[in-house]
C-alpha cells in the first residue's frame, strides 16, 4: 500500500512539474514571460515604459522582443552610458503609478506633450504628430464631417481623449457614440469587423496600421483632429536623469544617428515628423 501511495505522488508531482513548465512556456510565448519587473531598478539600468501596441514607436514582434523607433534610441542612449534598457510594456492607463512608483524611469512611446507639460519633467520634444482618423477604403467617410452619427474609437488614456472631452468636444458630440478601448490594435480590429465607423489614432500609428499587409482595406481621412509634439515623460522632478539622457540624445542628433535610426521607419512618415535640431 505505502509502494502503492508512493507511486501516485511521484506521478502527481511529474504531471504538476510538466504542466508548470508548459504553461511556462506558453505564457511568454504571448509575450508575458518579460522578466523584467524582476531587474534592479539602478543607476545601470534604465527600464523605459511603453505600449507595446503602438506601432513604429514600440510594438510586441513575439516571444517577448520589442522595436520600435523611440525603443532604438533608447537602446543607443543606453548603450553610449554604459546602461542596461529594459523595455517594459506597460498598461497605458496606469502609466502614471508606473512611473511615480518607480517601476520604470521614463515614459518614452509616442508619449504627447501638450496638455501634460506640468504633469512630468520632459525631454525636448523630437517628433511633430499629429491626429488622424482611419476608416475603411470602401467607406463613405471622407472628411471630418461624414463622421456625424458614427461610432468611434480612441485609445483609453490617449491625448486625443482628453482633446475630445476638451477643446475639441464639439467634434466628438456630432458622433453617435465614442468608445475609449485599451490599445489600438484592439481598435483597428473592431473597425475591420464593423463594430466601430472609425478610429482616431496618432498618424505614424496611422500609417502603420494601413500599410501592414495584415490591415489592408484601411485608409486614412486626410484631416488633422490635433497636432502635438513627442517627448520622454520623466518623474517631476527627475532632472538629473532627464538631462543626462537629453545630453546623449543631442550627442546623438549631432552625428547624424538620430536620423539614421529614423530612416530604419520611413515608410511610417518618421524621417518628415522628426524634429531636427
Amino acid at each position: 500500500m505505502n509502494k502503492k501511495v508512493y507511486f501516485i505522488f511521484v506521478m502527481v508531482l511529474i504531471a504538476f512539474l510538466v504542466v508548470s513548465t508548459v504553461s511556462a512556456g506558453v505564457f511568454d510565448f504571448l509575450g508575458g514571460g518579460n522578466n523584467s519587473r524582476a531587474v534592479a531598478n539602478n543607476d545601470n539600468t534604465l527600464i523605459v515604459g511603453f505600449d507595446a501596441n503602438f506601432p513604429p514607436y514600440g510594438f510586441s514582434v513575439g516571444r517577448g522582443e520589442y522595436m520600435g523607433f523611440d525603443l532604438d534610441l533608447a537602446q543607443e542612449v543606453c548603450n553610449r552610458n554604459n546602461w542596461t534598457l529594459v523595455k517594459q510594456p506597460i498598461d497605458w492607463g496606469a502609466k502614471d503609478s508606473e512611473l511615480n512608483s518607480g517601476a520604470i524611469d521614463c515614459i518614452w512611446n509616442g508619449f504627447s506633450i501638450n496638455g501634460r507639460e506640468n504633469d512630468y519633467t520632459w525631454s525636448n520634444p523630437y517628433i511633430n504628430n499629429k491626429q488622424v482618423f482611419v476608416v475603411k477604403s470602401d467607406s463613405n467617410i471622407n472628411s471630418l464631417a461624414d463622421l456625424k452619427g458614427k461610432n468611434v474609437e480612441v485609445q483609453k488614456g490617449s491625448s486625443v481623449s482628453s482633446a475630445l472631452k476638451g477643446d475639441n468636444k464639439t467634434l466628438a458630440d456630432t458622433f453617435g457614440r465614442m468608445v475609449e478601448v485599451a490599445d489600438y490594435n484592439s481598435a483597428i480590429l473592431d473597425l475591420k469587423v464593423g463594430h466601430c465607423d472609425a478610429v482616431i489614432l496618432d498618424s505614424g500609428v496611422a500609417q502603420y496600421q494601413v500599410n501592414n499587409g495584415n490591415h489592408s482595406g484601411l485608409k486614412i481621412i486626410n484631416e488633422t483632429v490635433l497636432s502635438e509634439q513627442y517627448g520622454i515623460g520623466f518623474k517631476l522632478g527627475n532632472t538629473q536623469l532627464k538631462d543626462q539622457v537629453q545630453k546623449t540624445l543631442d550627442e546623438m542628433y549631432a552625428d547624424g544617428t538620430v536620423s539614421k535610426i529614423a530612416e530604419n521607419y520611413s515608410s511610417y512618415g518618421v524621417p518628415e515628423s522628426l524634429i531636427h535640431k
